[in-house]
């Protein structure tokens, strides 16, 4: 008797603290973390209004890319003071490290595109296509690298994006 009254009183106390889990339900898993409803909506939300044309698929995607290299981050030990800078300073010291773009591949997009460049010397714009073109590597390297960490992950999706 006396455990059936400590676990209604148990039960009655902690009643909005059961019920307010339940609203709130995880989506996906990568590894061991779990990603909720709440979150992607947030996110969505927040990237919606940057691009109109944004899927939840995308934003979840992108989620779960930022999982993944968070803990990839942090098995180097890369801190910072927000998630977004250790995101950047584990891109720059194992992907942006390696990148080299050199002047032939630089005169070479200059003369391909020079008519964008309105009449502008190659010495006025080489700075700013050895950032495209570094960009533009980082870009593709970061794909490549994204594609192998995400196979040697586990990674469960419970929502339905269609």
């Amino acid at each position: 008797m006396i455990f059936f009254l400590f676990f209604s009183l148990h039960a009655l106390c902690f009643k909005g603290d059961s019920h307010a889990a339940l609203y709130d339900r995880v989506i996906a898993f990568v590894d061991d973390h779990a990603i909720t409803l709440s979150e992607l909506e947030e996110n969505y939300k927040n990237t919606n209004i940057l691009s109109r044309s944004v899927t939840h698929e995308e934003v979840l995607n992108t989620m779960i890319n930022r999982v993944i290299l968070l803990k990839e981050a942090k098995k180097y030990r890369i801190e910072a003071p927000t998630i977004d800078e250790v995101l950047k300073e584990y891109i720059d010291l194992k992907i942006r490290a390696f990148i080299r773009v050199n002047d032939a591949d630089i005169e070479k997009f200059y003369n391909a595109n020079r008519q964008n460049f309105q009449g502008r010397d190659y010495e006025d714009v080489r700075d700013e296509i050895d950032m495209f073109l570094t960009e533009k590597e980082l870009n593709e390297r970061l794909k490549v690298t994204l594609n192998e960490l995400r196979k040697k992950t586990y990674i469960r999706i419970y929502l339905d994006t269609e």
